[in-house]
């Protein structure tokens, strides 16, 4: 009786989404495909079991084309919903493989609100399963820590120190109290002075340590670590920096400094509201 019950439910829903959902996920009134797009994220995180396939995340899919933002956001919001929990991630595989693309896309969105939740989405990817996005998706993030509009900035701040920077080694948990050029963050140190000089953008140190700076304030604060690696020896087996590369560690490090004193970001860097079409 209870599972004649439940499929009578099941029955009642898909009647009523046919009916009602199909047609006015399409309205002419933004509002209204906005609320179906919210609406239906709910549905599919609150009854997984029967909402959260392929038949249903179409519909979110294809939305992410439209023409407004308001209705492209509450694609991306109710996507970071699903992906958020780990324990649905199994289910949303074959999405992820079909709008992987248009999601990276959407981070260079002509609406900067678009654009930050499409990061964040893909910060969210990232996490789930690290071989989904390609060395390409990943470059496509990366490079837009050096945008002019913050929140932006910030959000591929933190894709980028989820990709290349939060995780350690087994054996770094032996030496987390060592300090200096033994220390954990000497090899991540050296990987942001590498990063900043392939990124080929060496007047913009200061945009690059503001993009990390909320999420990697320890790292970016290890003055200690960065004067060691400038003035020690290099250790038995390792590598010394180059010459271009301690340029660029001092001047990530004055960055920093100037970061720490000022509390503001680098001139040229705001929060407006939205950016040109691309």
């Amino acid at each position: 009786q209870l599972q004649e019950n439940q499929d009578e439910i099941e029955n009642m829903m898909n009647a009523i989404f046919k009916g009602v959902f199909v047609h006015r996920y399409r309205d002419a009134i933004a509002e209204i495909r906005a609320i179906c797009i919210e609406e239906i994220g709910i549905w599919m995180k609150m009854y997984s079991d029967a909402f959260l396939n392929d038949s249903y995340l179409k519909y979110v899919g294809w939305t992410m084309h439209d023409k407004q933002g308001e209705v492209r956001l509450k694609c991306l919001t109710a996507l970071q919903g699903l992906y958020y929990n780990k324990e649905l991630n199994s289910k949303l595989e074959l999405f992820t493989s079909r709008f992987k693309d248009r999601i990276v896309s959407m981070t260079l969105d002509k609406e900067y609100d678009v654009a930050v939740q499409a990061i964040k989405l893909l910060t969210l990817v990232l996490q789930s399963s690290e071989e989904v996005l390609t060395a390409e998706d990943c470059e496509n993030v990366y490079h837009l820590v050096y945008s002019a509009h913050r929140p932006v900035a910030v959000a591929a701040g933190e894709f980028l120190y989820k990709k290349l920077f939060s995780r350690r080694d087994a054996e770094d948990d032996g030496i987390l109290k060592r300090r200096g050029r033994q220390s954990p963050n000497a090899n991540l140190v050296k990987t942001l002075v590498f990063f900043f000089l392939e990124s080929e953008l060496h007047e913009h140190a200061a945009y690059l340590v503001d993009s990390m700076w909320d999420c990697a304030t320890d790292l970016l604060k290890d003055w200690e670590c960065m004067n060691s690696l400038l003035l020690e020896e290099p250790l038995n087996g390792e590598e010394p920096l180059t010459d271009r590369q301690e340029s660029a560690l001092i001047e990530i490090m004055l960055c920093t400094i100037r970061q720490a004193a000022e509390c503001h970001p680098p001139v040229g860097r705001g929060t407006g509201k939205r950016v040109g079409a691309k």
